[in-house]
This record gives structure tokens, C-alpha cells and sequence, in this order.
């Protein structure tokens, strides 16, 4: 009689049983001889149910994080299907392994596709940031800035792949950075320019705030949207009374946008612009008020408790 893992395995291939989420949920941590065998019947599933496999995988790792399919995510980085490595790369988004640059790196750098290469680019922005926290070797911090920093260059690559890479490059301190946000900013090409914009939040970079202030003004409702959420990443209270002007925004997103960056930049002013929200007639806005006020009651006592 085969074991429960071994039935689980063997019935992924058979599209007349459903997927069921307390099956798929059993193929977290498996073994190296579990997922020997995981790999044997994965040959033979079609291509369309393998991503169904992958994206439910990375659904239910995002709702439960007792799970753990890492060992399958790994496995599939090398799969001859680009959605499965795409999806393969956002499965992975939790760990911190030093030993995923690489193959990160690779993808970005040489992968077929250009969906594989822009998630691969998103996936270095997590080891950016660590690597700017001193928490990488030095090796692997400069491994992972020239990786990015080439491709931000590279006149070849898509746009999609080059904004990605823009904006996991946007932690590290460092000149060449700088100058590479400049450039986008000053582009003709409005996405690369939205991103420059987060890039700039991520950046901690406070000199970046009068571009943002005055981004905040723009016609056009996506730069008013990343500028918001960029200045919500600075933090600056200076840019909370421009912000507040953004709450009657046109444009849904940029006003909930402004009202989690007055959330994130906390000071009286932002407080009493999202108590005013609360009476908002939108339940999404006050919804989303109610939220940025109790981030910010946390970061000035983040030993109360209250709800």
C-alpha cells in the first residue's frame, strides 16, 4: 500500500481529481527522496496543470507560513516552462538564502523570458536591502549591485526588466545608483520614470523629497501614486500637508495611497487628516484611514495594545 505523500504525488497529474487545498498542503517540507519523486511525476503533468500546481502553491504559502514548499520552488527555477519559473521565483519571496543569488542572478542575466527576468530582477530587490543591512557577505552585496546595475544599462534589455531591476537596486547606497534613478527620472519613458519615483522612497535617501513634493502635483494619476508612496517611504512630516491635499484625489488609488503614507509619516497633522477620513463618505477610505491610524498609534506606543 503506497504511503499518503506517495497517492498525493501521483494524483497531481490527473486532471479529473481537483486540487485540493488539503492535498497540495501535504507536499510542504519534503525530503530529498519526496521530492525525487515529486520531480519524476512532474514530467509527466501538462503544461497548463503544472501552472495551476505552482500558482496554488504560492497562494497557500502566502496564507499559511507553516508551510513550506522551498524545496519545490527551488527545484522548478531550472523548468523548461517560464510561468512555472516565474511563479517558482515568487514561492521564494519569504527565504533569505545567500545561496538563491545566484541563480538569480541568472535568470535576470540570461533567462528566455522576459516575465522570468523582471521577477528574478524583484526577487534581488529582498537581497539589496539585506545586503545595505550588512546582513550579506560583502561579496554578495557586490555580486548582487553589479548584476543590477548592468542590466539597468543594458540598451537590450526590455523596459519591464529594467524598471524591475531599477527598483531592487533602489536599498543600495551607492553613486552609481543614484545616478542610475537620475537617469530614469529624466527619460521619455513614463514607466521607467514611475519607477525612478519608487526607487526614490526606496532609497531612504531624504534629498529626493523635493522631486516627490512636486511629483505630487503631477496630471498624470500613476506618478501621483508613486510619489505618494514614496514619501510615505521617506517618512518626512514635511510632506504630510501635501499629502492631505491628495485625499480629495480624482483618482481612488492615489487618495488611498496618500492615506497610507500619512500612516507611515505619523506627526499630528497626519493624524488629524485621517480622524477627518473616518467620516469619509467611502467605506474603503475609512477602512483604510482606520488602518493607517493604528500603524500609527503602534509606532508612538508599540507597547499598547489597543485595537
Amino acid at each position: 500500500m503506497s504511503l499518503p505523500i506517495e497517492e498525493t504525488i501521483a494524483d497531481l497529474g490527473n486532471i479529473d481529481k481537483p486540487l485540493l487545498n488539503s492535498r497540495l498542503a501535504e507536499l510542504s517540507n519534503l525530503n530529498a527522496e519526496e521530492l525525487a519523486l515529486f520531480e519524476q511525476a512532474w514530467a509527466a503533468i501538462e503544461p497548463k496543470r503544472r501552472g495551476q500546481i505552482m500558482y496554488r502553491l504560492v497562494e497557500l504559502a502566502e496564507n499559511n507560513f507553516e508551510l513550506d514548499f522551498d524545496s519545490i520552488f527551488k527545484s522548478r527555477l531550472k523548468d523548461q516552462d517560464a510561468e512555472v519559473r516565474s511563479k517558482a521565483i515568487e514561492g521564494l519571496w519569504e527565504s533569505e538564502e545567500a545561496s538563491l543569488i545566484d541563480p538569480l542572478i541568472k535568470l535576470l542575466e540570461q533567462d528566455s523570458s522576459e516575465k522570468v527576468q523582471a521577477t528574478a530582477a524583484t526577487a534581488l530587490g529582498k537581497f539589496a536591502m539585506l545586503a545595505e543591512l550588512k546582513k550579506l557577505r560583502p561579496d554578495h552585496k557586490s555580486k548582487i549591485c553589479q548584476a543590477l546595475l548592468t542590466v539597468i544599462d543594458d540598451k537590450s534589455k526590455p523596459i519591464e526588466v529594467k524598471r524591475r531591476a531599477l527598483e531592487a537596486a533602489a536599498p543600495l547606497s551607492l553613486p552609481q545608483t543614484e545616478k542610475a534613478i537620475v537617469k530614469a527620472y529624466q527619460s521619455s519613458e513614463p514607466k521607467l520614470r514611475t519607477s525612478a519615483l519608487f526607487a526614490m522612497g526606496k532609497s531612504c535617501n531624504h534629498s529626493w523629497l523635493p522631486i516627490l513634493l512636486k511629483e505630487l502635483a503631477s496630471a498624470d494619476a500613476e506618478v501621483r501614486y508613486e510619489a505618494a508612496g514614496a514619501c510615505g517611504e521617506l517618512g518626512e512630516k514635511e510632506a504630510a500637508p501635501y499629502l492631505a491635499e491628495l485625499i480629495t484625489d480624482p483618482d481612488l488609488d492615489v487618495q488611498l495611497a496618500a492615506i497610507q503614507a500619512l500612516g507611515k509619516i505619523g506627526g499630528p497633522e497626519a493624524k488629524n487628516c485621517l480622524e477627518q477620513c473616518l467620516n469619509n463618505p467611502s467605506e474603503v477610505i475609512q477602512q483604510v484611514a482606520g488602518q493607517a491610524l493604528y500603524e500609527i498609534e503602534v509606532g508612538e506606543d508599540p507597547l499598547s495594545f489597543h485595537m
